[in-house]
């Protein structure tokens, strides 16, 4: 079932964007925007060490629960960087087809 992954990502994406400079009393996410860049960076490593605990697990939906926080978190990141979902969502379109191994060594040659 397609649910629109694009066009989703790119609402939260907006949302990150509005609560940019917010009050962090009130938002979490303006309170990881107003700090440093290693309190996103953080959490990140947490919520993909989580993912990894959570497929070892074997409780589906429990890694689809952090595999979504991990998401998330990196969409902040991006929004940190001036950057959002469709960069990932090129990236991902350009290398589509081609193999990892030889994707892998071009950018080695770059």
């Amino acid at each position: 079932m397609k649910l629109g992954l694009a066009e989703t990502l790119e609402r939260i994406a907006a949302t990150i964007e509005q609560r940019r400079g917010g009050d962090a009393r009130k938002s979490y996410v303006a309170g990881l925007l107003g700090n440093d860049e290693d309190a996103v960076l953080k959490k990140i490593g947490e919520e993909a060490t989580e993912t990894v605990l959570a497929a070892k697990s074997g409780d589906r939906l429990h890694l689809v629960r952090e595999i979504a926080d991990l998401w998330f978190h990196c969409l902040i990141l991006l929004a940190r960087h001036g950057l959002g979902p469709g960069d990932v969502l090129a990236e991902l379109h350009r290398r589509e087809g081609i193999s990892g191994i030889d994707e892998k060594a071009a950018r080695k040659k770059r």
